[in-house]
């Protein structure tokens, strides 16, 4: 089982705790605070744990050759990428703003810091937790300055390979032990076949001492929901209120009903999990009765008779008695009456 730790306040993950839903904002608010406003309810009211959003420090996260090239993409806000990030990137005092709103209406808030400055402003505003994003999973200082500021972390893995894993779960382990890896493939949106929710096992056999969970970039929602069957306590999903917008991730995320359905279909699976013990349950007891079988007498056997297989056959009987798993273990004993044929064997009736 999974190690577990509070990645909010009041809310724990891994072991046995339900998975934890993060509603991925990101950017595809439009650079519109009275949307991000909206967003954040919409995963209030599709029931996901947390809105998430991104924030940048832009000069700190860019260089200036990267901040004047040219940017063509129908998705573009602006004739260049710099100009594009500026129109999307909330201020710090929206970000206070939207981080209120989420308080008021009883919803975790955090956001991916992109850049160290930008991790900074986060621990400033006492998010519960640190988001990761997989461009920065191998920017060993980045996590090395992230983890010592003692939040919980959660961590993707997109574009890393699992040596690099290993170096980032050295790497952290070493000032931070509240962290979760994310099963991640950078791609928006994610071919299925590329998506390798296999890796979940595998990396909780590798970090067994950690939860695991998924970041999704996939159409629809059954990926997701076969992440957490197979183990995600943590699941993370980009969500938009229309696919249509301009933005490149909006094909990539889910709209209102979708998320709806996707959290009520994990908690469905949640249950359906259930327990490992496997025994037969009250809820059986119905089917049991009607149909299950029992030893009973193959022909008719008188009191002192020493029984051997051929006196001995299983059926649906009235009333139920020796169950059929057992029937060897009559061999060689003794009846204690006379039976009629199809008579049921029950265990009073066998000396010794």
């Amino acid at each position: 089982m999974s190690a577990e730790f509070e990645l909010c306040p009041g809310r724990k993950i891994g072991g046995s705790n339900p998975c934890f839903i993060i509603a991925e904002i990101g950017q595809n608010h439009q650079g519109d605070i009275e949307i991000a406003k909206k967003m954040i309810r919409m995963a209030k009211d599709c029931g996901a744990d947390c809105a998430k959003f991104q924030k940048s420090e832009i000069e700190h996260r860019f260089t200036k050759h990267a901040l004047e090239r040219p940017y063509t993409s129908p998705h573009a806000w602006g004739p260049t990428y710099g100009a594009h990030k500026h129109h999307l990137e909330f201020s710090h005092q929206q970000y206070r703003e939207l981080q209120q709103y989420a308080n008021d209406i009883g919803i975790f808030f955090t956001a991916s810091g992109m850049d160290e400055m930008a991790i900074e402003f986060l621990h400033e505003i006492n998010v519960p937790f640190f988001k990761v994003a997989s461009a920065d999973t191998n920017n060993i200082p980045y996590l090395e300055k992230t983890a010592k500021k003692g939040r919980p972390m959660v961590i993707s893995s997109g574009m890393q390979s699992m040596e690099t894993m290993h170096c980032v779960y050295q790497t952290v382990k070493k000032h931070n032990p509240n962290f979760t890896f994310l099963q991640c493939t950078s791609a928006y949106p994610l071919p299925i076949e590329h998506v390798n929710l296999s890796l979940i096992p595998e990396f909780q056999k590798v970090f067994p001492d950690i939860p695991i969970g998924y970041s999704g970039h996939e159409t629809g929602i059954h990926v997701s929901v076969a992440a957490v069957a197979l183990g995600a306590k943590v699941l993370e999903r980009h969500v938009t209120l229309d696919k249509t917008w301009k933005g490149s991730d909006h094909a990539a995320s889910l709209e209102p009903a979708e998320l709806a359905e996707l959290v009520r279909a994990i908690r469905t699976v949640e249950m359906a999990m259930g327990s490992p013990i496997k025994q037969m349950l009250p809820c059986e007891a119905s089917c049991h009765s009607k149909l299950g079988k029992s030893v009973v007498a193959r022909k008719p056997l008188q009191k002192g008779e020493i029984l051997t297989l051929d006196m001995l056959t299983v059926k649906v009987a009235e009333p139920q008695g020796v169950r059929p798993e057992n029937i060897f273990k009559l061999v060689g004993k003794k009846i204690t009456e006379n039976l009629e044929k199809d008579a049921t064997i029950t265990d009073a009736m066998i000396d010794g």
